[in-house]
């Protein structure tokens, strides 16, 4: 579903992952080239396309004996653990999509979340700082590094768009106030990194962006 995934670090050997969507193997084989294990998993928002490599991750880490943490706002936890089946079925159907292959795997990749995150936050030691940015679902955030000069926006901000907002939770008026009072309050140099396409600037949506009216 061409969604990106990050790997985030601050530190020589360890790594923050953002938003595993899919292809567990590429994930954790780039961890290995790289030398680097992961301190824990951030979601920017619980959707499947967003977490679906996150029970896999978690399974292989455990065998190793490391546990990753997974983290997640907690308006979105709902859509992990016992409660993620019923919760992803329901955006399924409003998207009109035949995927029972999915929605018989659910089980296997909904792990509960460890750690339920607040704005303000810095999830597990970081320098990333969690803005709650809902719009796109109750408990979307976006993670902002100062020092690094990076905004993770998960599926709230675009490269000239923004997330939809017709999904069950979803609200047009949430998400345009998010990045109007939240993240383009942001210096305009800051890179933006989104959840799907490619890399932006805040000074380049705040004068291109269509779909935000400042």
């Amino acid at each position: 579903m061409s969604t990106n995934a990050y790997l985030y670090s601050e530190w020589k050997k360890e790594c923050i992952i953002i938003d595993p969507g899919g292809d567990a193997e590429a994930l954790i084989s780039h961890m290995l080239v790289k030398n680097l294990k992961p301190r824990g998993i951030i979601l920017t928002h619980g959707h499947l396309d967003h977490l679906s490599a996150v029970g896999e991750i978690k399974a292989h880490f455990q065998q190793m004996g490391r546990n990753v943490p997974i983290a997640i706002h907690r308006k979105d936890r709902i859509y992990l653990g016992s409660r993620g089946i019923g919760t992803h079925q329901q955006s399924l159907q409003e998207l009109g999509l035949d995927l029972e292959w999915i929605l018989k795997e659910i089980p296997e990749i909904l792990p509960d979340a460890d750690i339920l995150l607040e704005e303000g936050d810095s999830p597990f030691n970081s320098g990333l700082r969690v803005i709650h940015t809902p719009g796109h679902t109750p408990g979307s955030i976006s993670l902002y590094s100062e020092s690094q000069q990076v905004l993770f926006t998960g599926d709230t901000l675009f490269f000239e768009g923004i997330g939809r907002t017709d999904l069950p939770g979803g609200n047009l008026a949430s998400i345009i106030n998010s990045i109007e009072k939240k993240l383009f309050t942001l210096p305009e140099d800051t890179r933006v990194f989104p959840g799907h396409g490619p890399f932006t600037t805040l000074e380049r949506e705040i004068q291109h962006n269509p779909a935000v009216h400042v």
